[in-house]
């Protein structure tokens, strides 16, 4: 088929406990849960559009506005961008091609500074080896891995456990098209076979996305995601080689991802400790006493984030919810591990986060699962 030290706190010694957090090592911190551009935001705005949903629910629970989206130096959080996918497939289900068809609205100029470091690397090899170094100045999901070489062939797996079940496919698909749309300024006189390597059996990539010259692309459905290159593709220069302007953008991209990685800091430890115990979860009160300041800067410093402590109970208890739902719990079961003391409570809950009640999801998960 062709297819600098924080600003946050007066104190100094509070100030210092912030600086442990935000270089804690920790795997309930993925690695794109940074702060990104707002491209991804309003290319989901514009598919909700495309399929008559009103811009105001898709932006639910984000404090987002479409205005806002609009301005290309704006930025948003992995949250916000994960509770408008939500809440775009909440109400028109997560159906195949949703993600796909996200995808293909990107277009080479929403990678931005790490776009330049890309096309002006040496060689194929440098240029995926920055790629590698710095996705998460790229949006996508799925954690790149250095290239498995060997005699023939280049594997690039993209893993995607860090990804949240409820919203896993939608990103597969959207990031799998987001790769194709940038490939041809990429691979511009490079005449190449590629493969696709992807777990979604019946993902159906749209021949615009598939047809570029003199690059054939296969897609192999596969126990594991990855993309396929020829051995021998990586030594060949990229389109636009030059190594000092490729310097440049590196270390662009390199202040970049600090500077995104530095606004992680307090919810992405608000949100581990919510994980913690997700039977029950923490107040607001109780975190704010733990990083030793008030409710109000706990509450500033959130929303300076583009979240707030409920958007991160929400967010937790959603993504638990989907995965004890999709491991064959009840309804009756996943409420009470959530620490619901009614089932009713979580239903509601359920209905609020996705737009249906929990024993939907559940039978869409078994007929997933079956087909």
């Amino acid at each position: 088929m062709t297819l600098g030290r924080s600003q946050w706190l007066d104190n100094d010694r509070i100030r210092q406990t912030f600086d442990i957090f935000r270089h804690m090592p920790s795997p309930m911190a993925p690695v794109w849960d940074v702060a990104r551009s707002s491209a991804p935001g309003r290319h989901i705005l514009e598919t909700a559009v495309h399929h008559g949903l009103n811009p105001e629910i898709c932006l639910s629970g984000t404090g987002l506005t479409s205005q806002g989206l609009r301005d290309p130096t704006s930025e948003m959080h992995a949250s916000q961008e994960l509770t408008m996918i939500r809440n775009l497939i909440g109400r028109l289900g997560d159906q195949p091609g949703l993600g796909t068809e996200t995808g293909a609205r990107y277009t080479f100029a929403d990678m931005g500074i790490l776009g330049y470091a890309l096309i002006s690397s040496p060689t194929v090899g440098d240029a995926i080896d920055v790629a590698c170094r710095y996705a998460a100045l790229s949006t996508v999901y799925l954690s790149l891995a250095a290239p498995e070489l060997n005699n023939t062939e280049a594997v690039i797996g993209l893993d995607n456990a860090q990804v949240p079940p409820d919203v896993r496919r939608f990103l597969l698909e959207r990031d799998f098209a987001m790769f194709l749309q940038i490939l041809p300024p990429l691979m511009r006189g490079v005449d190449a076979p590629i493969a696709m390597r992807l777990e979604v059996a019946d993902l159906q990539l749209p021949a615009s996305l598939v047809e570029i010259d003199n690059v054939t692309v296969t897609v192999e459905n596969a126990v594991r995601n990855a993309l396929i290159v020829p051995a021998d593709l990586v030594s060949q220069p990229m389109p636009a080689p030059d190594p000092q302007t490729a310097a440049i953008c590196i270390r662009q991209c390199e202040e970049l991802l600090n500077r995104r990685r530095t606004r992680r800091g307090i919810s992405a430890w608000v949100r581990m400790r919510m994980i913690q115990d997700s039977t029950q979860i923490p107040s607001m009160a109780t975190i704010a006493r733990e990083l030793c300041i008030t409710d109000r800067t706990l509450h500033r410093h959130l929303a300076g984030e583009g979240t707030s402590y409920r958007a991160l109970a929400d967010e937790v208890r959603a993504a638990l919810a989907a995965e004890l739902l999709s491991s064959g719990l009840t309804v009756e079961e996943t409420a009470r591990r959530l620490g619901y003391s009614e089932t009713a409570a979580f239903t509601r809950a359920h209905i609020r986060w996705n737009g249906r009640p929990p024993s939907e999801s559940k039978r869409r998960g078994r007929s997933t699962a079956q087909t």
